[in-house]
């Protein structure tokens, strides 16, 4: 069953009016030992979904349990952010890997969290790869089956978050698993609807006025700019703002006050709108 898939699909039928509605998610717990990462307690208000760190490219076992405790003492949803193991790239680095080892690791971190999760009395409500392993899952077909199949394997109601036009939401839509097609507020678009690589210059450099621009844009019209101008199609039930830049909190508050300005419902996926 697809869920939320395209933003035009889920409304809030109240008094007789449709009303649009999305999610807004952020990554977060990517702190780990001594160091603190991220602005976690001042986003949590302001987004609905989360996307914890599993401990392979950020995070650890303390981390992970603090930040589940906070999430659901906000009534944030709490899903698992599984990465490369590459906490020194911050898994941001493509990595060689067979089927069985994106499969493995992805397993491994999601069980990991969720038992968390399950310990504080909450219940995982989706999973979204992070950086490297979210990329090549957009491209790869063997490692988009393997993420599918490490979140089917675990949990069929659990959410897969996968990127608006990718391969790994094309073929979780076909086998019937439960999606959410997401789109970005705080990076810019390639004109063939990809994201622009982070080390060119302005791909996540987008204002805050901008971020919310483009947010209310893909909510309302279902699109994007790209870089170059062009008008984007992009379906979204999620929108992300990056927890770990510098203005995260400003954009995040400025991203929510523009959609609930246009009366959109800003609230987690839910299979019944």
């Amino acid at each position: 069953m697809q869920v939320d898939g395209n933003n035009t699909d889920h409304m809030d039928h109240t008094e007789g009016q449709e009303r649009l509605q999305i999610d807004l998610n952020c990554d977060m717990g990517e702190g780990f030992g001594a160091y603190a990462f991220g602005h976690d307690e001042e986003l949590l208000p302001l987004i609905t979904s989360a996307n914890l760190a599993c401990g392979f490219h950020a995070g650890d076992p303390s981390v992970m349990r603090l930040t589940v405790g906070k999430c659901l003492e906000a009534g944030v949803a709490v899903g698992a952010h599984p990465g490369l193991p590459d906490r020194q790239g911050f898994g941001r680095r493509v990595m060689a890997m067979k089927p069985e080892e994106i499969y493995d690791c992805m397993l491994y971190q999601i069980a990991a969290l969720e038992g968390f999760v399950r310990a504080a009395g909450g219940r995982l409500q989706h999973v979204k790869p992070h950086g490297a392993l979210y990329h090549m899952a957009n491209s790869s077909r063997d490692a988009a089956e393997a993420v599918i199949r490490a979140v089917a394997s675990l949990d069929e109601e659990l959410y897969l978050y996968a990127q608006s036009g990718s391969l790994v939401l094309e073929l979780a839509e076909q086998l019937g698993l439960r999606t959410v097609a997401e789109a970005f507020a705080d990076r810019r678009y390639q004109a063939d609807g990809t994201l622009m690589p982070r080390h060119l210059p302005g791909a996540a450099a987008l204002t805050e006025a901008e971020a919310a621009e483009q947010a209310l844009r893909v909510v309302q019209e279902g699109a994007v700019h790209a870089a170059g101008g062009q008008a984007i199609p992009v379906r979204a039930g999620t929108i992300c703002i990056h927890g770990d830049s510098s203005t995260a909190v400003q954009t995040a508050l400025a991203v929510r006050q523009a959609l609930e300005a246009n009366n959109v419902r800003v609230c987690r996926p839910s299979s019944d709108g």
